[in-house]
């Protein structure tokens, strides 16, 4: 049976170019006077999607139309889907072997992102009723990386002194997508910032698009960064920084809790989603964040996230948890992002008898096996005043995502506020601040989220919203394992930055961030508390503060854009202690560290305790890695 051609000139394309493309189109049978054949690009329109073009003929560029055998030419009409379609109606039939054209051009952009084979959809109906039953005929066309613009260096953060670690150098194009595409000959010049020995590598550019350098170390404490320089023009790219100690107890790894990517949506296709948070954007951990609602997220699609989840995740890989979001009553509950310990658990639906109260939930439920993080507790339609704070299950507490910041008002010096202007945007609730619960005694770390335009979040997108670069989480843990990054979140060895991977430290004697101490088992405390720390930058630092009691207590001096510091709060612990009068209170004092880069990007170490005259515990959290030594 002879079988209908479909092919495209040309037959790949540059992601983000602008040209003419043409689809031809053979048929196989006898198409009659008055079939209807539809044309979908399999766009959304968003930016980084195909563009989708006009039909008016009267524009000259970016158009769309159809080349019949007979020469002339043919304009759809436009049937305004979100996935680009355009429907054709032939004036007179087109016989077997003959060829039906689609041009768009001139001046359509292609798509921003990679793809093989990257299919565009025909569907013919002879019948000329618009009723598209049978499979579409499939175009293929590849999209390619475009021209080399960026070496990108994926590197550790933290590492200990003569420990091997592996790095994987990208070659990027402007949008980020692997690319070759260099002129002949280029060769890519690596050494160290601040290596001791004069020792440098010459890379070619494979056709994979990166190289994989295993085996690194450093031999001596110092801070590094991985430099290229592309000897073909110059240009100098250099690695975040990479902070090397004596010896390290611990491990910086670096992720997303909840959010999407324009590239990359997990409720489409949750493998894609997961591939790209591993593969793409590099991170060290992921975890799901579906909302609980059916609607979004049904029986079969959390079975699908659940077995994807389980099987990416991958002992000293990449890490996969199994989390959703649940949204609850504003001010009593608030938005929660739930993160379970382990696979194949329930998603919990508001709308369910059993889980439509947190209460119920945390009754029912065991705090081992199950983090709830309040989300955007600021905004004030998700709006979580920490009343009824559960120490047990929240841990840990979202400072900012790409909506805003909710350490405190903007009143009160908020760099990232929430705010927006319009019908569909979310104002800030002053009753949701952090600062506020934290003196009110309830004790989480901070974590950071990234973009979402889910739930609560799904009008903001298309608003007058402020929006903010997607935020990340670092984990300072024993192990890249699932079990360990958990226990470190249940510890608050964890801190937030809006994005870009800052190096902090932060110590109160010796005990790192999250720690709780108190006067019983070191009564030294009473009268001086020596803090320390260090902060290095992707960019030099404009600004570093030591909050304590939510009020800024001490500007940290800045050297040569880094931060290195060892203050004494020598006044007495109980003339400044917080005394919230809530049962169960004891008084205390907390401090934590607010880091901000000459670009604007933020960075927030979770908060250190010290608990005024109670009885005798144990501090929960072990001793982060100790200040490194100047190279």
């Amino acid at each position: 049976m002879r079988r209908s051609i479909c092919y495209c000139e040309p037959n790949y394309a540059l992601a983000g170019n602008s040209g003419t493309w043409k689809f031809t189109y053979t048929t196989a049978a006898n198409l009659p006077k008055g079939t209807k054949l539809r044309f979908d690009m399999q766009s959304k329109g968003r930016p980084i999607d195909w563009q989708i073009p006009h039909t008016n003929p009267k524009e000259k560029d970016n158009l769309i139309w159809a080349e019949l055998p007979t020469g002339k030419t043919l304009a759809p009409a436009n049937l305004d889907t979100p996935y680009g379609s355009f429907e054709f109606t032939i004036p007179s039939e087109i016989k077997q072997g003959e060829n039906f054209i689609i041009h768009i051009g001139s001046q359509n952009s292609c798509q921003r992102t990679t793809q093989r084979r990257r299919p565009f959809h025909l569907y013919i109906d002879t019948k000329g009723k618009g009723d598209y039953k049978e499979q579409p005929e499939i175009f293929g066309m590849d999209v390619r990386g475009n021209v080399l613009h960026n070496l990108r260096v994926i590197a550790p953060s933290l590492v200990a002194r003569n420990r091997r670690f592996d790095v994987i150098v990208r070659f990027e194009d402007k949008y980020g997508n692997l690319t070759c595409n260099a002129p002949e000959g280029t060769l890519i010049d690596l050494s160290y910032e601040n290596l001791r020995e004069n020792l440098n590598w010459k890379l070619f550019i494979p056709e994979t698009g990166f190289i994989a350098l295993p085996n690194l170390y450093f031999n001596e404490p110092s801070l590094y960064k991985i430099k290229l320089n592309n000897l073909k023009n110059n240009e100098t790219f250099l690695s975040s920084p990479i902070l090397c100690l004596a010896e390290s107890p611990l491990s910086l790894y670096w992720g997303v809790l909840h959010g999407e990517w324009d590239r990359a949506d997990s409720a489409e296709n949750i493998e894609s989603y997961l591939r790209y948070a591993r593969d793409e954007k590099a991170l060290q951990f992921i975890s799901s964040s579906n909302f609980d609602a059916e609607e979004e997220t049904s029986n079969d699609v959390w079975k699908l996230v659940s077995q994807q989840i389980a099987e990416f995740n991958e002992d000293d890989r990449f890490v996969a948890l199994l989390g959703f979001q649940w949204f609850g009553e504003p001010k009593t509950e608030g938005l929660r992002h739930f993160i379970y310990s382990k696979d194949s658990k329930p998603i919990l639906r508001r709308k369910d008898t059993k889980s439509n109260s947190l209460k119920k939930i945390y009754k029912t439920s065991n705090p081992k096996e199950m983090i709830a993080i309040p989300t955007f507790t600021m905004g004030k339609t998700t709006l979580y005043d920490f009343e009824d704070f559960s120490p047990e299950y929240e841990r840990v507490a979202e400072i900012y995502n790409s909506w805003g910041s909710s350490e405190c008002a903007a009143k009160a010096g908020n760099i990232s506020p929430i705010a927006g202007s319009g019908k569909n945007c979310i104002a800030e609730s002053a009753e949701g601040s952090l600062q506020k619960a934290l003196n009110a005694g309830c004790r989480f770390g901070f974590v950071a989220g990234g973009h979402d335009d889910r739930g609560p979040y799904s009008q903001l997108f298309d608003s007058e919203q402020v929006q903010y670069p997607a935020g990340m989480t670092a984990i300072l843990a024993k192990e890249h394992s699932r079990s360990s990054l958990i226990d470190a979140l249940q510890n608050r060895s964890c801190y937030a930055t809006t994005g870009e991977k800052i190096i902090l430290g932060f110590h109160i004697a010796q005990f790192g961030m999250g720690s709780e101490i108190d006067t019983k088992t070191r009564p030294g405390l009473e009268y001086n508390r020596h803090i320390s720390g260090y902060a290095i930058g992707t960019k030099p630092i404009a600004q570093a503060t030591l909050i304590r009691n939510g009020t800024d207590w001490s500007t940290l001096e800045v050297k040569n854009g880094i931060v290195e510091f060892e203050v004494d709060d020598g006044e007495l612990l109980g003339q400044i202690a917080l005394n919230p009068k809530k049962e169960g209170v004891t008084p205390f004092v907390y401090y934590y560290l607010r880091i901000v880069q000459e670009d604007g990007h933020i960075a927030w170490s979770s908060p250190i305790w010290v608990t005024h005259n109670t009885k005798k515990t144990e501090s929960s959290t072990p001793a982060a890695a100790k200040k490194p030594r100047k190279a």
